[in-house]
């Protein structure tokens, strides 16, 4: 364990200016290394405040009247915040449980700049509030007469400016390829369901939940498994789709592999053709997946990776871990932790978290990459990238 896993790391600066590009490391550990090991203090730490911020408050009550005048509540981000928006959405849509057909839900940033919120709220999710299309969502909705609110790590920023209410988690990560910055607003969401629903919340569970996640042996098997491939598919229903849409950028970051993402149902209707026994596929299915079709898809995905010769892994709550044979995911396997504590979506979500993000780390250490930089170091990627 990284002897800073339990401290806690630097705030946004003051003034706000955009981070530099972290040192180029020639070996692990990374900085993303030391991220994933500050994760679950981090996280108790950050229910513990989060329960105290009156941003956190307010917010619930802007959510809980507008879904009661049925006015709409959209999430947005960008990268790995607009995957922690459709985690948010989940975790928000089962604390308010709003009448059929009014869901709240989450959506990309540039659609909302042409066509803003003239009512309701649009909650901007940016680690370091200085994202170009989500601030532009943000100005267009308060324009229009929207409320605004952000979740990012400090109030300092040209997002936060934008927001009528601001929910800070004061921790930044240090690591551009952003495993805090995901967790992070995911808690905060965990914590704004909480309140929405008059819920007790137990960061201790929390805690407990990412510490047992953090299987560096079964991620590393699976990194391994997965070494030799030159693209992946990473698959999942439901909030398991976000998780895979998160892997997924996870890996093209950091391992500088290309990797997609798909709905478990997609899958199977025609992305296969193209895939090859040089194509990987990992399967994300938990606790979310709760029926025996989507169990069967879980199957039936695996059991066409099998015909095409493709290497296969899985992350995979218990149940459906003790239902699919083992010659199914040949890549390796994680099971996903459990615990009583920590119920519903938060579970589904947060249970994939360090495993997904391991998985991507050790891919980044088999292919002699630093995750930290993006690639950004190549002068090639940094002039794509300006």
């Amino acid at each position: 364990m990284s002897p800073a896993a339990n401290d806690q790391l630097p705030g946004a600066p003051d003034p706000w200016a955009s981070s530099e590009m972290p040192r180029f490391r020639s070996r692990p550990p990374y900085l993303m290394t030391e991220m994933i090991a500050a994760e679950p203090a981090l996280a108790q730490r950050l229910v513990r405040r989060l329960r105290e911020q009156d941003a956190i408050g307010a917010l619930a009550d802007a959510i809980r009247k507008a879904t009661e005048k049925r006015r709409p509540v959209v999430i947005t981000g960008c990268g790995t915040s607009q995957h922690a928006a459709m985690a948010v959405a989940d975790l928000l849509t089962e604390a308010v449980s709003p009448a059929a057909g009014h869901e709240i839900r989450a959506a990309e940033a540039l659609p909302l700049v042409r066509r803003p919120l003239d009512a309701g709220i649009l909650i901007g999710i940016s680690h370091e509030g200085g994202t170009t299309a989500t601030n532009a969502a943000l100005e267009a909705t308060r324009a229009a007469g929207g409320t605004t609110a952000l979740v990012t790590v400090g109030a300092g920023s040209p997002g936060a400016a934008l927001a009528d209410h601001v929910v800070t988690t004061d921790e930044q990560d240090q690591s551009w390829c952003h495993t805090v910055g995901y967790l992070s607003p995911i808690v905060a969401g965990i914590v704004l369901g909480s309140r929405i629903a008059g819920t007790r919340l137990d960061a201790v569970a929390i805690h407990a939940l990412l510490d047992v996640a953090n299987d560096h042996r079964g991620a590393a098997n699976i990194a391994a498994g997965l070494a030799g491939v030159d693209r992946l598919l990473v698959v999942g229903t439901g909030p398991d789709h976000g998780s895979a849409r998160e892997m997924a950028l996870k890996v093209s970051e950091g391992a500088r592999l290309a990797a997609g993402a798909l709905e478990l149902e997609t899958v199977l209707h025609g992305h296969l053709a193209a895939a090859t026994r040089w194509t990987g596929i990992v399967v994300i299915g938990t606790d979310a997946i709760g029926d025996g079709l989507a169990a069967d898809r879980v199957r039936r995905t695996l059991e066409a990776a099998r015909a095409l010769s493709m290497p296969a892994a899985a992350l995979l709550d218990e149940s459906l871990a003790a239902s699919i044979e083992p010659a199914l995911t040949p890549a390796g396997r994680i099971v996903l932790p459990h615990t009583g504590r920590v119920k519903g979506v938060a579970a589904s979500i947060l249970a994939p978290i360090l495993p997904l993000q391991l998985v991507a780390e050790r891919l980044a250490r088999a292919r002699g990459m630093d995750p930290d930089t993006i690639g950004r170091e190549d002068p090639a990627q940094a002039a794509a990238h300006a």
